[in-house]
């Protein structure tokens, strides 16, 4: 499994949240890149909210990957939240959306930003993969599974 110790804090994973809404999940992603990365909750709540109005950031299977461009950033910062119970969010396929990564990369990375989505991409279009993290337990076990891959056992 893809390892994504270069995108996520500890503190930036959540796991077993009860949203209502796609609004409410933007600003809980808000305020976990704002905790893990020091970053202006209220900005990242508005660059991906922006973003989101260009079209639906839910790709099918009950995956989003909501993203957006942000000014000041040195690199790209990632922040991971799985659901309680899946909620409605435009995606391809009409399926409400439990797992949930947003990324925020730097203002001027085009080539960096576009191969970072594919490869978390594709991490969760592996149906194994996928089982595993929508299977975890606790925040650490989330965050062990994504940072750690296949070395450490996160069940």
């Amino acid at each position: 499994m893809d390892n994504f110790s270069d995108l996520l804090a500890a503190n930036a994973v959540s796991s077993a949240v009860a949203l209502p809404n796609k609004k409410q999940l933007f600003l809980k992603l808000g305020q976990l890149a704002a905790d893990a990365y020091g970053l202006d909750a209220a900005e990242v709540v508005e660059r991906i909210t922006e973003r989101e109005r260009l079209g639906s950031t839910g790709f099918g299977g009950g995956i989003a990957i909501p993203h957006a461009k942000l000014e000041g950033l040195e690199s790209v910062h990632g922040a991971v939240v799985l659901l309680a119970e899946p909620i409605p969010f435009d995606a391809i396929d009409d399926v409400p959306v439990d797992v949930v990564l947003m990324l925020l990369s730097p203002q001027d990375s085009g080539a960096e930003h576009l191969k970072t989505l594919a490869r978390v991409s594709r991490l969760l279009r592996n149906e194994r993969h996928l089982a595993r993290i929508r299977g975890v337990g606790s925040d650490a076990a989330l965050y062990a599974l994504l940072a750690g891959g296949e070395s450490r056992d996160a069940a």
